[in-house]
């Protein structure tokens, strides 16, 4: 069936018979790396210790059939947008005052990550703000079509998922989304502000407060404070562990040890890709790397345990799942490509939010920035921050991030933003 722009038909999550069995084959028969001697924990990227288990859970316990039973609980969809089909759970609320709402993942990640929430969202658990609930899965992702061609960086990205809402007859809606969602966030917030009314994340993107005309006239002891804190230190002028810059640059491994995947993937993602495409393990242990480094551990586990207690190993392993059974890891690394070679970061970072904002700040995210930026560069409506949580907050501290949208959602509601 040829769909035209907009149509969309509706999707059934595949049981991967032949995938599954590919995978016991090419698992028969492992070589694990070498390694030093001593246990440096995690100085070096993931150890053996923390991969072996996990890749024995996923041969030998690990059921998809049970995950696929959950997913399917959801209504799956695929929509023709700019040539591609576009896969999307739609979940509508029941409830009259419901709002809509669009949940995007980044990566290593999937529309799984938000398992947790779709329901409680659409349902308006304990009886506050419901939503209709759209999750899509970026192109190149899991079961979303990849691209064919060259380009499909944040720009395009953002067109989709704009057009994607739009389609679906939600012409004004609130936007949550982290990591990669939260830079096409930030792009259609600033871009597509005529649809996206309000723009939630836990990763916010934006300037400090430069002595720029607007900043002196409305926030000139924000401008001195941020020069204060050029000399004095962050720490020292908005408090131990409020700027953590990690995405400040985006491929300098000397000036930031963290990003040296982002260096590779963003220049050759290509060769790369035959390892993480080839190899189950290579994948599993590429992921999780950063499901342990991003996530948050108490100090004295950090060295000693892979995944943290907030994630299961079997929601670790569906995320996996998704990418090896879609052999969809090499499409999803190519956004760094396209968003390095365009240049694009500085292009999301400049733009001031106009539209209502929250940002949720969990304590262990890769990146967090001063309340004092966000006032000067957003039209922050709400800011919370968590003592606990990390990078994946929707499998972290789903109960924390479904309370901070729906404390959102309901000032927009009151206030008539999306109407």
């Amino acid at each position: 069936m040829i769909l035209s722009e907009g149509e969309w038909e509706t999707f059934t999550i595949p049981s991967f018979k032949d995938k599954l069995e590919s995978l016991k084959e090419k698992t028969k028969d492992i070589v694990y790396p070498n390694e030093l001697e001593k246990d440096y924990g995690w100085s070096y990227g993931a150890p053996t210790w923390a991969v072996k288990p996990l890749v024995n859970e996923w041969i030998n316990e690990y059921d998809w059939e049970e995950a696929r039973d959950e997913m399917a609980q959801w209504h799956h969809y695929r929509m023709q947008i700019q040539g591609l089909a576009v896969h999307y759970v739609h979940e509508p609320s029941p409830h009259p005052d419901a709002i809509p709402i669009v949940l995007l993942h980044g990566w290593p990640s999937t529309f799984y990550e938000f398992h947790k929430l779709i329901v409680p969202l659409r349902d308006g658990l304990r009886g506050n703000q419901p939503f209709h609930v759209i999750v899509p899965s970026l192109p190149g992702f899991g079961f979303s079509e990849a691209p064919k061609e060259k380009g499909y960086g944040v720009a395009k990205m953002a067109s989709i998922i704009n057009s994607l809402m739009v389609h679906l007859g939600y012409t004004k809606y609130m936007y949550h989304g982290g990591d990669w969602g939260a830079i096409i966030g930030k792009w259609i917030a600033t871009r597509f502000n005529e649809n996206c009314k309000a723009y939630h994340t836990n990763l916010p993107m934006v300037l400090p407060p430069l002595p720029t005309p607007r900043n002196l006239l409305f926030y000139p002891f924000k401008v001195a404070k941020f020069f204060s804190s050029l000399v004095f230190g962050f720490d020292n002028i908005y408090g131990t562990g409020k700027t953590v810059l990690g995405g400040a640059t985006f491929a300098n491994a000397e000036r930031n040890k963290e990003c040296g995947y982002r260096a590779i993937q963003g220049t050759k993602p290509y060769t790369l890709a035959f390892g993480l495409s080839d190899s189950p393990v290579g994948l599993l242990a590429w992921m999780l790397e950063k499901y342990h480094d991003w996530t948050y551990h108490p100090t004295e586990r950090f060295n000693t345990e892979a995944l943290p207690q907030t994630i299961s190993a079997k929601e670790f392993l569906t995320q996996v799942s998704l990418y090896w059974l879609t052999n969809s890891m090499s499409s999803s690394i190519r956004i760094y490509y396209e968003c390095l070679q365009q240049n694009e970061m500085i292009k999301v970072v400049i733009p001031r939010v106009k539209i209502p904002v929250a940002v949720c700040a969990f304590a262990h995210d890769i990146s967090k920035m001063p309340k004092d930026w966000l006032e000067t560069s957003t039209d922050l409506h709400q800011y919370t921050e968590m003592i606990s949580g990390g990078h994946f907050p929707a499998l972290e501290e789903p109960e924390l991030l479904l309370e901070d949208l729906q404390h959102f959602g309901k000032k927009i509601k009151q206030k008539k933003i999306l109407e």
